[in-house]
């Protein structure tokens, strides 16, 4: 004699039961919204500009393919926070970080959350005395339009990238390159 197969619903009966199990075993999550978990102590002192020092960021990647593009903003930003005078340089693929243009369904639109933050980023480091500057080659590896720049962004000769390095080097700049492989 043979057991008697099983029916759907006993099947499902058995996964929610296995469900409130699984559920059960581990609370979920296991610390309250607003537990500390990661210690507060800073280590280095808050620097701040002395007189003339200059930050100077490098940056080839692209928005949204990882974070290295929009941090590169971020630290550039709080560079010139500190006091510093501060530059970011998008080149090669980079230089599409600059854009305007990007937006779903519509231009200044976000496809996803997110989508506007390099951008949003970006004018608020120009409005707030950021020098950008973005490769005009860069620009056309991906068939943006200098036409489709960020309001304020520097549309640079391809070229300028190398010698912009030596400037902001002899002008003793810390100098934060990022590269996305």
């Amino acid at each position: 004699m043979s057991a008697p197969a099983k029916t759907t619903t006993d099947i499902d009966k058995a996964i929610e039961e296995n469900i409130a199990k699984s559920l059960a075993e581990i609370p979920h999550p296991a610390l309250p919204k607003g537990t500390n978990i990661y210690g507060a102590t800073k280590i280095f002192p808050d620097y701040r500009a002395e007189a003339g020092e200059t930050y100077f960021t490098l940056v080839h990647g692209i928005a949204h393919e990882s974070s290295v593009s929009f941090v590169a903003v971020l630290q550039a930003t709080r560079a010139l926070r500190k006091g510093f005078e501060s530059a970011i340089y998008f080149y090669g693929p980079g230089a599409i970080n600059a854009i305007a243009t990007r937006g779903f369904p519509t231009t200044g639109d976000s496809g996803f959350p997110g989508e506007q933050n390099i951008n949003d980023a970006l004018s608020t480091f120009i409005k707030e005395g950021g020098k950008v500057f973005a490769c005009r080659f860069g620009l056309a590896l991906h068939g943006a339009r200098e036409e489709d720049l960020i309001e304020g962004v520097i549309p640079a000769h391809p070229l300028d990238v190398q010698d912009a390095l030596i400037h902001y080097a002899r002008k003793g700049a810390i100098i934060n390159s990022t590269y996305q492989v």
